[in-house]
């Protein structure tokens, strides 16, 4: 393993989920979990564990970020912020 790559992986990480839990648009928040999955694949991958990886990547940041956009379209505002 490259620790330079995987040092660089884990402070991508840490800013991505730093950033979703503090955004307050919630699309944003989405996105950057879509983005935490996908990086947590490429972490499976650079690790060995191609299996797991290749599931994170479909269901965490496939599948799971699918189904946030999709539950945030279908909810409707009550302020005007």
């Amino acid at each position: 393993m490259i620790w330079q790559l995987d040092i660089l992986l884990l402070i991508i990480v840490v800013i991505c989920a730093l950033a979703a839990i503090s955004v307050k648009d919630l699309l944003s928040s989405a996105i950057l979990f879509g983005a935490y999955s996908f990086l947590l694949c490429l972490v499976w991958a650079e690790m060995g564990a191609v299996d797991v990886a290749f599931t994170e990547a479909t269901v965490g940041a496939g599948i799971s970020t699918a189904f946030f956009i999709g539950a945030i379209y279908h909810t409707s505002r009550r302020t005007k912020d």
